[in-house]
């Protein structure tokens, strides 16, 4: 095949007069520095090719080398503890210049790997079968699997011992295994099977936790307006959530948001190992001042990065920060290339493409018969705050669970301002019956009981505002204070203390159980003859202060300040 030209060139999108043989989605080098592209559309002998990186200084008359395959990043060790680009360039650490262009590994080639195998020569492995393994992190084991696609006897294995990530280490069936893989990004890999989503991700955020829990596997969108707090929150969940491989796709946000993520990921300490959370985490970085094409293929790296650990084995917990810049990119991508636009100027194409990416979430026994999980959550980021703009629309037609970040909360310092209003979780219904199997039956009802209490008590609020509260019958006057514990005991969570910053769900349920059987007990006493002046006498401070002055995992603690308050509440009714 002759080599392609450039003919005219518009922003990150170029056209090229193209000879037979091209395809679609090929990968393609662009102009004297090879800057790399994509070919999204085929008309006759022309093509439109967007192009991952700055084109200044192309002009028509470049040449355009086609590679004969799609867009794929490498895929081995080296990937934890990483910051890359949105096409797995590494960024750190921080080289003296990224050359545009530069066909850099996303994994350095001279580092050195110990491998130890765990196959032998003669043995009969399918795909995904285990080949060896590398202690990639102190916190994860990398296991060396035979490729998608592959499987046969191995006919040779490379002994224990030091490689680099491009060498052969293996060759089974007749084809060569080296460390790292390559993969397109835009291909999910396969599993044997698709499971049903059973067991919870716990985040160590209680309002998730217990009124809008997710399952490994699953997908949550988190819509907020500007200054919500939804990077802090994405930030709790990635450092205290219990999956074992994270991956942050900062995608579109601000280059000082980013560097900030990246120091504290440095900073953090992993509570499971002691060791930094970075080891355990892929860091993918396209901000608002990088090549805006790249934006559009990060989150697609990012969850092959995530299918790439699930195969191994492990459950993947995927962050995009955010979905809507990464829509802007598919709508200015359009825009440059005179696709009719529809809502808001997005392309109609955007669902298909929302769907596409939360799809490959899910649950699966692997090729090599393992469980894993990819569970993606999605920051949005409506314009305005607008949560019927297209992005988020759409988005709740595709995620399980919508975590709606609430602007007075945030104003209100309520934090995390995730609403008990606006917010939903389809995954609930199981995890209830996920409760009950572990000896927990009444962990939906106490769930539902919360969650009517904060309605019945926005309900009374609003009633109180016109007739003031001193008006209210009792039972409503301790219907909302109760609720003013739920929401300041339970559901408000401060990232800055040591105790409070993650909770375990023994300490989680405590807390909620400490609440509900306050408002049990105080409503039994307003039967039995205590009046109201009585009850509003009553010190709950404990209970306020319960979260910040139990450890993590001070369930027992809870439940000693619970019985010293039930026993002056009972004092009390005594007196009648």
């Amino acid at each position: 095949m002759t080599d392609a030209v450039i003919t005219r060139v518009n922003g990150p999108v170029v056209q090229v007069n193209a000879p037979a043989g091209l395809a679609m989605l090929d990968l393609v080098h662009v102009g004297p520095l090879r800057l790399p592209g994509e070919v999204i559309a085929l008309s006759g002998p022309s093509a439109t090719v967007q192009v991952y990186e700055y084109t200044g200084g192309l002009r028509p008359g470049d040449t355009v080398l086609a590679t004969g395959g799609p867009l794929a990043v490498a895929l081995g060790p080296g990937l934890l503890g990483g910051v890359f680009d949105g096409v797995l360039r590494p960024l750190h650490p921080v080289p003296p210049r990224l050359e545009p262009g530069s066909a850099a590994a996303a994994i350095a080639d001279a580092r050195m790997w110990s491998f130890t195998p765990r196959a032998r020569t003669g043995d009969q492995l399918d795909d995904g079968g285990l080949l060896g393994d590398i202690h990639e992190t102190p916190a994860i084991e990398h296991r060396v699997l035979v490729p998608p696609g592959g499987g046969g006897a191995v006919e040779w294995i490379a002994p224990a011992g030091e490689h680099r990530s491009t060498e052969t280490i293996a060759r089974v069936g007749g084809a060569e295994v080296a460390l790292a893989q390559w993969w397109p990004v835009r291909r999910p890999r396969p599993a044997r099977a698709r499971l049903a989503a059973e067991s919870p991700l716990v985040t160590g955020q209680r309002v998730l936790d217990l009124l809008f829990p997710i399952a490994r596997g699953s997908t949550a969108a988190i819509p907020g307006a500007f200054g919500t707090g939804k990077t802090v929150l994405l930030q709790q969940i990635a450092k205290w959530c219990d999956a074992a491989v994270i991956v942050y796709v900062g995608c579109g946000e601000r280059g000082n948001e980013l560097a900030e993520v990246l120091e504290e990921f440095e900073a953090l300490e992993d509570p499971r190992s002691g060791r930094p959370l970075l080891d355990r985490t892929v860091l993918i970085a396209n901000t608002s001042n990088m090549p805006v094409m790249a934006r559009e293929a990060s989150i697609y790296t990012g969850v092959t990065v995530a299918e790439y650990y699930r195969d191994m084995g492990y459950d993947v917990v995927v962050i995009a920060d955010s979905t809507s810049r990464w829509a802007e990119s598919l709508r200015e991508l359009g825009s440059r290339t005179d696709e009719l636009p529809a809502e808001e100027g997005y392309p109609a194409g955007l669902s298909s493409a929302l769907a596409a990416f939360y799809e490959r979430a899910g649950r699966v026994r692997t090729l090599g018969g393992e469980l894993g999980s990819v569970t993606i959550l999605g920051a949005v980021s409506p314009p305005g705050g607008d949560l019927t703009e297209p992005v988020t629309a759409h988005t709740r037609r595709f995620v399980r669970s919508v975590w709606s970040l609430d602007r007075d909360l945030a104003y209100a310092r309520h934090n995390p301002a995730v609403s008990w209003r606006d917010s939903t979780s389809r995954d609930a219904p199981q995890m209830a019956l996920w409760h009950a199997e572990q000896g927990d039956p009444g962990w939906g009802e106490q769930r539902t009981r919360a969650l009517a209490l904060l309605t019945d008590a926005d309900r009374i609020e609003s009633i109180a505002q016109l007739v003031g509260a001193d008006s209210l019958p009792a039972h409503e006057r301790v219907a909302l204070r109760v609720a003013r514990l739920l929401r300041e005991a339970v559901l408000q969570q401060s990232a800055l203390s040591a105790n409070d910053q993650y909770s375990s769900p023994p300490k989680q349920r405590a807390l909620l159980d400490l609440v509900l059987v306050t408002h049990d007990r105080m409503s039994a006493l307003l039967t039995a003859g205590v009046t109201i002046a009585q009850l509003d006498a009553v010190d709950l401070s404990p209970i306020l202060r319960a979260r910040h002055d139990t450890p993590p995992d001070g369930a027992a603690a809870v439940e000693e300040i619970a019985r010293a308050l039930m026993r002056s509440l009972d004092a009390l009714g005594r007196t009648q």
